[in-house]
């Protein structure tokens, strides 16, 4: 398809806390910025220098997430989808097309095509992958700040030895995904 496409991809489905992150990111295809790949690929310390080369390089770049209310009212694939959504709507360039790492996509205003493996086939979608990743690990981050006895910098809210035994030592604290089964099965027992 011809013209502006804008790649999506989302940060944050799997954790036990905090919100999923959706970015959109349509590049310019003359200054692609250089190293570009799946985010689960790169260092910490990669991710951060291309979330900056991204930042600053992009045509547009959109962030949105969906809160861990939503998540737990919604479920996390519709938490996932509406986080998508709203970062598509924030581009402040209207893409022709748009691209989303996976097989679901969210509804838009343009044709949305699925690309599984897209964060690592597509430069858009790869720029979202580090987008989306980074931000929702900044959030992790300032979690960590509000209830340190859990470790959210450190596991980023996904389910380690370490964050297990945090919630059941301390119970869920409101950054916490109730509708999870580790959660769940914390807040159920006598």
């Amino acid at each position: 398809m011809p013209g502006l496409h804008a790649g999506v991809d989302e940060a944050g489905r799997g954790p036990l806390a905090g919100p999923v992150v959706a970015a959109a990111v349509m590049l310019d295809h003359r200054r692609l910025p250089a190293g570009l790949r799946d985010s689960k690929t790169l260092s910490a310390a990669q991710r951060e220098r291309l979330h900056d080369l991204i930042q600053a390089q992009a045509l547009c770049v959109s962030v949105a997430q969906a809160s861990v209310a939503e998540i737990d009212a919604l479920n996390i694939l519709q938490a996932t989808l509406l986080a998508m959504r709203r970062a598509v709507e924030g581009l402040r360039l209207p893409p022709r097309w748009v691209v989303v790492d996976g097989n679901r996509v969210p509804e838009a205003r343009v044709p949305v095509l699925p690309l599984v493996g897209g964060d690592a086939r597509l430069p858009a979608i790869s720029a979202a992958s580090i987008v989306a990743k980074v931000v929702r690990d900044r959030l992790c981050v300032e979690l960590d700040r509000q209830w340190p006895q859990y470790g959210f910098a450190r596991h980023k809210g996904y389910p380690t030895q370490a964050h297990l035994a945090a919630l059941k030592a301390h119970g869920p604290c409101e950054a916490h995904r109730l509708s999870f089964a580790p959660v769940k099965s914390v807040l159920e027992r006598p």
